[in-house]
């Protein structure tokens, strides 16, 4: 069964073991080089934003398998800063029920956003099997997709 957690300061150590095993692994899916986002190698990072943000693991029975991180938004806008499954969880259909379980436990948010790198085509898929449209590039180059999308518009 999967579950979330909210996340704690002692489990900022595994929580980076984790998060670095996920994104290093895109080596795989088309990144340049090893790496990820920022602070997703540092226990330091993970602490301060289990602290500062809605941080929750992501556990399979009692096992940790990952984590996902939601930041304060705006006017009813949540944003998904980051969601991380440990590679052998990956491409299992696991990502999406967590989505599931977060839609759930924020049923007032009127949006969802996040930001992906343009050469994560494998992450782009996922968000989009999951509702989020894109939305255009951010100032730093990352495609921001949003979830609640607005309607096509009718063709005249």
């Amino acid at each position: 069964m999967i579950r979330l957690t909210r996340a704690h300061a002692n489990d900022a150590e595994a929580l980076t073991a984790l998060s670095i095993r996920a994104f290093e692994n895109d080596i795989h899916y088309g990144a340049a080089e090893a790496g990820g986002p920022p602070g997703y190698d540092s226990v330091d990072w993970q602490r301060r934003t289990i602290a500062g943000a809605d941080y929750y693991t992501i556990r399979e029975d009692e096992t940790l398998i990952g984590g996902l991180i939601i930041g304060p938004g705006s006017s009813g806008q949540h944003e998904l800063w980051r969601i991380f499954l440990a590679p052998e969880r990956q491409n299992r259909g696991i990502g999406s029920r967590v989505l599931a379980l977060i839609w759930a436990q924020y049923p007032l948010a009127s949006a969802w956003v996040v930001d992906t790198p343009p050469w994560n085509e494998r992450t782009r898929h996922f968000y989009q099997r999951n509702g989020f449209c894109e939305a255009g590039l951010t100032p730093e180059g990352t495609i921001r997709l949003v979830r609640n999308c607005p309607p096509p518009r009718p063709v005249l």
